[in-house]
């Protein structure tokens, strides 16, 4: 027998829907033909989640594209220093 699998707008509408409460988890995993069981664990998730929604990501990813762009300036200081050293051995003048 296969598992049945439900896409992720799937889970998330029935989620809301048990969030809402307007109807019994019962009633609502009939409608959707899912086990009531497996309904409160996707309510469970969808409340866990909600928090990470209104997380301030942004400044996240700002302060990894920070770190990365001082790596990047490092590296262009090094590699500058390593030209004007070889420039100078090499008796290369611009």
């Amino acid at each position: 027998m296969k598992r049945k699998s439900f896409s992720a707008s799937f889970k998330a509408k029935a989620a809301i829907e048990a969030i809402r409460g307007e109807r019994t988890l019962n009633e609502i995993a009939s409608s959707y033909g899912v086990h009531p069981n497996q309904l409160g664990q996707w309510k469970k998730q969808a409340l866990a989640g909600l928090p990470g929604i209104f997380s301030n990501s942004h400044s996240r990813l700002n302060k990894n594209a920070d770190a990365e762009c001082d790596r990047l300036y490092q590296q262009i200081g090094r590699l500058q220093v390593e030209l004007d050293w070889l420039k100078k051995k090499s008796g290369f003048s611009v």
